[in-house]
């Protein structure tokens, strides 16, 4: 019988590989990036408190106020914001966690925009 491919679960069993080899601290917390088809989420996280330190998406109000629809440069602002905010509360190093997602298009520039504001990884 023809099964269908889905994309999402196969994301979702590469982030599980990825996730069994990275986990973020106290003193390199993990840089998580979702992706949806309009949006991109960075959080970062502690793993061993189970805490959210910082958090910043498209829906901020610095992101959502730009200009057009250009989805990488957005994602590239969400990487500089959550590096801010970041470093704000003394964050500098993290393990980069890209969620299964190819490192390139919005991942990357997200990346991209982390370590233009300061972020090391």
């Amino acid at each position: 019988m023809y099964t269908r491919f889905d994309r999402n679960a196969a994301r979702q069993r590469r982030h599980r590989r990825i996730r069994s080899r990275l986990a973020g601290g106290p003193e390199r917390p993990r840089l998580n990036v979702f992706r949806s088809h309009r949006h991109i989420y960075a959080q970062i996280i502690d793993d061993e408190k189970g805490h959210t330190l910082v958090a910043a998406s498209t829906f901020d109000e610095d992101v959502r106020a730009m200009e057009g629809g250009l989805t990488v440069e957005k994602a590239a602002a969400v990487g500089r914001l959550i590096g801010e905010r970041a470093r704000a509360q003394g964050i500098e190093k993290v393990a980069f966690d890209r969620g299964g997602y190819r490192y390139h298009g919005r991942v990357k520039a997200l990346a991209d925009g982390a370590r233009e504001a300061g972020l090391d990884f």
